[in-house]
Parts: structure tokens; C-alpha cells; sequence
């Protein structure tokens, strides 16, 4: 007898970060109360708990399922990698399309890039300067000369931030910057960890342009650590769902928008 399918792997991973979401907004939930919000048999919620478990992502007890602190939640890479993933290749379209071959380019750690590290990967005589391990991983095979910024190492950003990378920022020149943002709120920019912020200044002054590549669940929010606001950069890029109260205070500051459509 045939069993029935699972689903895909990509729809599997979809709906583990729905359990994700899910516990991470209650804080702690029984395992069988959640299999019945979820519309799956236990069996299924245990293999999917213990995924997430295993990836350091929740905690998994005793017929309980327990969210970690917000700001590990908000600082892992490996929560954020598979967050807004539509949105992200429809960004990563748009953001390629500034990137003139032959030229060198700047590229932040955030998981909003990867798609457009990929991207990149294509694109004749091109230099790329990052902090992030996993863009210069996803460049390695390909014909793109890789300058990879160190400093202290952080697992959860896969990528090094601190002073001795604003250094050789200093020493560095691209033509253009791709910045990410943890948290914008009425265009101030923001982030838990402050050697981040301080790195990201550094990405505006090693560049002769900057874009800001934001998904809309980074509005609206703030961290621990301000560093300025978006007057900086010359283009933000977003999907459609930012609020627009967000978008009116961005424009206010005179940065252009370019607003992508996800596909379904």
C-alpha cells in the first residue's frame, strides 16, 4: 500500500516555520494543542519539533514546545534564512539589475541578500567585498574575485563585524553597497548587536552608492541599538506588504522606493 506524501520538501519547511512562528508568539505550547491549531496528526508535530529542535530553533520538553528569547529568535540566521523567501527572489530581481559588470560591490550578511548572491554569481568581472561567510560560499565556483572582511566571528550571523573590519573598509572603494536592516521604524534604522551598527556606517562610507534591501516585516520595529536613519542610502528596495505609514517617513527623508510584487 502506497503511503500518502508529505509533501514537498520546500512545503514541509513552510510549515515548520509556521509551528516556528506560532511558538515563538505564544512562548510555550502544549504539543498536541498545537497538532490540533495546525491541522496535523502529533506524530507529524513530533517530527517537525524535533527538526526545529535539533536546529537550535525551540526548545522541545516533555509535551511541550518552548520559544527561546526574542533576541535569539530575531539574530539567528537560520530562523531568518527561510523568513519572506518570495519576497526575497522578487528583491533580489531588482537589486541585481544595479550592477554593472566589471564593477566592485559591497554586500552585508543579511539572509535578504543570499538571493542575491546567487544572482551575482553570473555577472562578468565582477569584485565583491562582504562580511558573511555564506555570500562568499555561495560565490565560491564561480568567476567572482571574493574579499572577505574579518574580524570576531559570530555563528549566529555566520559573518565577522568590529573594528578591525572598519579598517579595512577604510582602505577599500565599490561602486555600490547592498545593506540589510534587522529593524526600521519611521526610518530609523536599528540592530541587537551594536558592532553590527557600527559596520553597517562603515558599508555607507566604503561605497559611491548604497541600497537598503528591507523586507516588510523589518518595519515597524525597533532593537537594542540605533545607528542613524535611511537619509544614507540612495535606494531602498522592499516587498509590497510594508506598511505604508513606514514607506511615507522613508520618502520624507528623500531616498527613492522601488516596491516589489512577490509572486504566489
Amino acid at each position: 500500500m502506497r503511503r500518502p506524501s508529505r509533501g514537498s520538501e520546500a512545503e514541509v519547511e513552510e510549515r515548520r516555520q509556521g509551528v516556528l512562528r506560532r511558538v515563538a508568539e505564544e512562548g510555550e505550547i502544549r504539543i498536541a494543542d498545537l497538532a490540533g491549531r495546525l491541522g496535523v496528526s502529533v506524530m507529524t508535530m513530533h517530527r517537525d519539533l524535533d527538526n526545529l529542535h535539533e536546529r537550535q530553533l525551540l526548545r522541545k520538553g516533555r509535551g511541550v514546545a518552548t520559544a527561546f528569547p526574542n533576541l535569539t529568535m530575531e539574530s539567528a540566521l537560520r530562523f531568518r534564512e527561510h523568513v519572506n523567501m518570495a519576497a526575497k527572489e522578487a528583491m533580489a530581481d531588482v537589486l541585481v539589475k544595479e550592477v554593472a559588470p566589471g564593477s566592485t560591490v559591497l554586500i552585508d550578511c543579511g539572509s535578504t541578500l543570499f538571493p542575491l548572491a546567487r544572482r551575482l554569481a553570473g555577472v562578468e568581472g565582477l569584485r565583491v567585498i562582504t562580511n558573511s561567510l555564506r555570500v562568499t560560499y555561495l560565490l565560491s565556483g564561480s568567476a567572482v574575485e571574493v574579499t572577505l572582511l574579518g574580524d570576531r566571528f559570530y555563528e549566529d550571523f555566520e559573518s565577522c563585524a568590529g573594528p578591525q573590519a572598519r579598517r579595512e573598509l577604510k582602505h577599500l572603494r565599490a561602486g555600490i553597497a547592498f545593506v540589510t536592516a534587522t529593524s526600521v521604524s519611521e526610518g530609523r534604522l536599528y540592530h541587537p548587536v551594536r558592532e553590527y551598527a557600527d559596520n553597517k556606517d562603515a558599508y555607507l562610507q566604503a561605497a559611491d552608492r548604497a541600497v537598503l534591501a528591507v523586507d516588510h516585516s523589518k518595519f515597524g520595529r525597533t532593537a537594542t541599538h540605533s545607528y542613524g536613519d535611511v537619509s544614507g542610502y540612495d535606494l531602498l528596495v522592499t516587498d509590497a506588504g510594508a506598511a505604508e505609514s513606514e514607506l511615507r517617513s522613508v520618502r520624507d527623508l528623500g531616498v527613492a522606493i522601488h516596491t516589489v510584487t512577490p509572486q504566489s
